[in-house]
């Protein structure tokens, strides 16, 4: 996979959901994956989110990770105007501390699904895990790269103390 076109989209739903999303984007990058991000609202931006949403198949863009907080309804948006894997991350940045959020990311209708990881930074880490794995299914390099993420991940549980 040595490309410098982006193969994921990172869509946030306002430029303060960027430390929430840092983790998505260090995932990326720790796995050699090729992204974009981009600040698109559902609601504030609703021409330019669909905009991005048509064009990204044929820029290249093979998923999109889409983070918002409070109605969340960006991957949603997102997801109804393209037929790629579309991964939404609620964000804790309401006062029902990403519930609603969850809610509006996960409960979508079917036909036009939106894959939901958990609420705030360790979601938003997983999404960048679960591109990596539609990825890996083109790309045995990236395959080879996740294995190696989770042998990593194995050795450090295997190597720390047992509390007592």
């Amino acid at each position: 996979m040595v490309q410098n076109k982006p193969l994921v989209g990172v869509i946030m739903g306002s430029a303060s959901d960027t430390d929430v999303m840092r983790g998505c984007m260090e995932t990326l990058d720790s796995l050699e994956i090729p992204y974009e991000v981009k600040v698109l609202s559902a609601h504030r931006s609703p021409d330019e989110a669909r905009a991005y949403a048509l064009s990204a198949k044929e820029r290249g863009i093979e998923v999109i990770i889409a983070g918002a907080g409070w109605a969340a309804h960006l991957a949603g948006a997102l997801a109804s105007h393209t037929i790629i894997p579309v991964i939404g991350v609620p964000i804790d940045s309401s006062p029902l501390n990403g519930l609603d959020a969850l809610l509006s990311t996960v409960q979508m209708p079917p036909g036009v699904p939106v894959a939901t990881v958990a609420i705030g930074a360790g979601g938003a880490r997983n999404a960048a895990v679960l591109a990596a794995e539609i990825l890996a299914l083109k790309y045995p390099e990236l395959e080879r790269r996740l294995v190696a993420l989770r042998e990593k991940q194995r050795a450090k549980v295997l190597g720390q103390d047992t509390p007592s």
